[in-house]
């Protein structure tokens, strides 16, 4: 086997052209990112008693999904992705644990209409690894890599969807100045999408080369030596915008936490600030109360249903970098379901606690002679609960 480096930096092992390999056996694998670090966040929830279930939403070229078929003999997975090449190469590589696993050509966030077609309620849990995978970087007809022509194709599912050719020569100069803006976060996307304007009215733009030509000669020269290549924010925003992969990922991640069992987990891979922003807001608005912070219990329905298994976004580490390069750029987020029981149980210890240790505090208390029985203190859990913060 033969090692090479895609552009996105995943490493791939190539199979012997001689072995005559066609489509939809697996060429090569990939490196997946943090894959140790993910197995460990979702072995609590998979390694429970019995059947679980794991959702891989983006499953690619199945590394993480293989290895959590390997390392939990007893999950079922449920692969989704809506690149059918990426599931024709899958489909090979786990053959081997044919029944156990269902693939499905999806995109995540028609996670819900799935489940209920296969029939499971619930799942212990899932993976979103986000962004392009190296198999459509490296396809010369895709038109993800600014690095090599291509006609401008960018859909991570051929079979539907609007192109970047389409976007590219029908968009009005608000539009696209918006798109480049919002997606790509590109500080001069009026005039990226001023030259785009000029250059179709010449003559139409199909071509990756000459749409990055185009980018790089809009940026003026001292912004491009440095931020990598001048096109990449570009491509990134029309990729995004010819996939809706932020409106997905927005309907996705609160349905996913929505099908995860107690102490089910969900693991997040972004690869921009924009995906891991979303991710951020659907965990922030589940790991919160939304009680009034005075109340000695928590009311049914108001605690936190989830509990964070990191603090802040994890970067990758040297290690992972040198070894696998796209990982260079990966957040990951994880989060855990709680029992709300267990939650608002906990809550109430915490709370008689506070009220006992501020009661031990007030003048007299407890001391001999004062006629106080420090047990019977208002806020202790036996006597009134009217105390309250800062009261």
């Amino acid at each position: 086997m033969a090692r090479r480096r895609g552009d996105d930096g995943h490493v791939t092992e190539t199979v012997d052209e001689r072995v005559g390999v066609e489509m939809g056996e697996l060429r090569g694998t990939h490196v997946p990112v943090l894959l140790e670090r993910c197995l460990e966040l979702l072995a609590p929830a998979l390694g429970r008693p019995g059947r679980t279930v794991h959702v891989d939403a983006t499953l690619g070229l199945a590394g993480h999904a293989e290895a959590v078929l390997t390392a939990h003999p007893e999950t079922v997975l449920i692969g989704l992705d809506r690149d059918t090449e990426a599931l024709a190469h899958a489909r090979v590589r786990l053959a081997r644990f044919a029944d156990r696993i269902h693939l499905e050509h999806a995109v995540y966030d028609e996670l819900p209409e799935v489940l209920d077609r296969l029939g499971y309620p619930a799942i212990d849990g899932v993976l979103f690894d986000l962004g392009v995978s190296s198999l459509q970087l490296d396809a010369p007809d895709r038109g993800f890599a600014y690095a090599q022509d291509a006609p401008l194709d960018m859909r991570m599912d051929q079979t539907r969807g609007v192109t970047a050719e389409e976007v590219v020569n029908t968009y009005s100069h608000p539009d696209l100045a918006r798109l480049l803006r919002v997606y790509g976060e590109e500080k001069f996307a009026g005039k990226i999408a001023s030259a785009i304007i000029r250059e179709r009215e010449r003559t139409r733009i199909t071509s990756s080369a000459r749409l990055a030509e185009l980018v790089r000669d809009a940026i003026p020269a001292p912004a491009r030596r440095t931020g990598g290549h001048p096109a990449k924010r570009t491509f990134q925003a029309l990729r995004i915008e010819v996939n809706r992969e932020l409106a997905a990922l927005e309907t996705a991640l609160p349905a996913a936490l929505d099908k995860l069992t107690v102490g089910g987990r969900m693991v997040v891979l972004s690869y921009h600030s924009l995906e891991d922003r979303l991710t951020k807001q659907a965990l922030a608005d589940r790991v919160r109360s939304k009680g009034p912070v005075d109340l000695p219990v928590e009311l049914p329905g108001s605690g936190p249903t989830f509990r964070l298994l990191s603090r802040g976004a994890e970067l990758p580490g040297e290690d992972e970098v040198a070894a696998n390069p796209r990982a260079a750029s990966v957040r990951l987020r994880a989060a855990e379901r709680l029992d709300p029981e267990a939650t608002r149980q906990g809550r109430t210890d915490r709370e008689r606690y506070r009220r006992r240790a501020k009661a031990m505090h007030q003048p007299g208390a407890g001391s001999p002679g004062s006629g106080t029985d420090p047990r019977s203190t208002p806020g202790d859990g036996n006597g009134t609960d009217e105390e309250g913060e800062g009261t």
